[in-house]
């Protein structure tokens, strides 16, 4: 029976690198049947100023599944982002993004191999902001010196931070589980609770307290700040990282940085009874329809889909071609040559082409 699998191209240069990975994954073997559907900027005009229409998350929540393109988020202005209206619909309070270095990718670095587990529903994400100048911002301010003494300027914008116990559990669960699920040494849970007590702090101790309860995964803490000048000195010594909803975001950008760039950085968002797998960058709307970005990072969200969906060995076979096509240099865009006017580089639907010939030229890839 084919897996069901709601299929959500994006918009921007999303239906372009879509298109390459539904045409690898369908090269793999597998049976795969695509339910389409339309999100982002493109149709807002068809469905009221909505660029998330219900019948996308009734898609999903039908399915499972879903792989989904990029989708532009305005900046300061304009609707929230998709993305996290997605995971905050559909609960998926757990995002994995592995950063995994590759033979061939230029890079200051060879040997990372490591997994950031980011909570996707609380912390500053959780979208409870107040517009500076509105009455309840200034309700609240005044509130806040009238009974904590705290003297915030009457020209704030403010945003919460909520973290809560059964948040925190929850994700750093995950993240052991993931850890021993994958063969993983460590857990390392990520914080600032030297300075936010009653939230990173919670966060902390709950990790601590669930890290008592898995002693077969070795576990570890650190101070954001710290962390992110190890990683880039030590990269190789870490292993899974946990992380609250903020820091989550930025330090798997630093790991991805450490590979190569966000070409090469696939994500999946996982709840109790849904999994969306995407690229970690953005939608590039300036490179539309030019075939020209890099598609691999959403390739390899589709080999993190394969396992998802316990198709494991033909999910070594596609990430066996990608690393093969990586290795040999040729069959790549600008962003993975020697300098980014290499006129040998390719475009989007080429890089397909030659992960296509490498699925189909070999009997197996050993898992890489």
């Amino acid at each position: 029976m084919p897996h069901r699998v709601t299929f959500i191209p994006g918009d921007g240069t999303g239906p372009e690198i879509a298109e390459a990975t539904r045409r690898v994954l369908e090269a793999t073997g597998v049976p795969l049947e695509w339910d389409l559907q339309q999100a982002g900027a493109d149709v807002m005009d068809s469905y009221g100023g909505n660029p998330l229409p219900d019948q996308v998350l009734e898609s999903i929540k039908r399915n499972g599944v879903a792989l989904k393109g990029p989708i532009t988020t305005p900046v300061g202005t304009g609707f929230r982002s998709v993305n996290v209206a997605l995971r905050k619909s559909l609960d998926l309070y757990g995002q994995v993004r592995p950063c995994k270095s590759y033979p061939g990718v230029r890079s200051r670095y060879d040997t990372v191999d490591l997994v950031v587990i980011r909570e996707n529903t609380e912390d500053l994400y959780a979208g409870i902001e107040l517009e500076e100048g509105s009455d309840e911002a200034r309700e609240l301010i005044a509130w806040l010196e009238d009974h904590l003494h705290a003297r915030v300027r009457q020209d704030s914008g403010l945003s919460m931070k909520p973290i809560s116990v059964s948040g925190a559990r929850r994700i750093v669960e995950f993240a052991f589980d993931y850890a021993r699920r994958n063969g993983r040494r460590r857990v390392t849970a990520v914080h600032k609770a030297n300075i936010m007590k009653f939230t990173d702090g919670l966060f902390l101790r709950v990790a601590r307290e669930v890290a008592t309860e898995n002693e077969d995964v070795e576990f570890e803490d650190k101070i954001v700040d710290n962390l992110s000048m190890q990683l880039v000195q030590r990269p190789e010594e870490y292993d899974v990282l946990v992380c609250p909803n903020l820091y989550g975001d930025i330090v798997s950008d630093l790991c991805a940085g450490l590979i190569g760039g966000l070409g090469l950085a696939p994500g999946g968002n996982f709840g109790a009874h849904a999994a969306v797998f995407e690229p970690t960058h953005g939608s590039a709307p300036k490179y539309t329809g030019q075939n020209r970005v890099n598609p691999m990072a959403m390739m390899l969200s589709g080999v993190m889909m394969l396992r998802h969906l316990e198709e494991r060995d033909a999910a070594d076979r596609l990430e066996g071609a990608i690393a093969a096509v990586i290795a040999e240099g040729r069959h790549v865009t600008y962003d993975m040559k020697p300098t980014r006017d290499d006129p040998t580089a390719v475009g989007t639907s080429e890089v397909a082409d030659a992960v296509i010939e490498a699925v189909e030229n070999a009997a197996h890839f050993p898992r890489v």
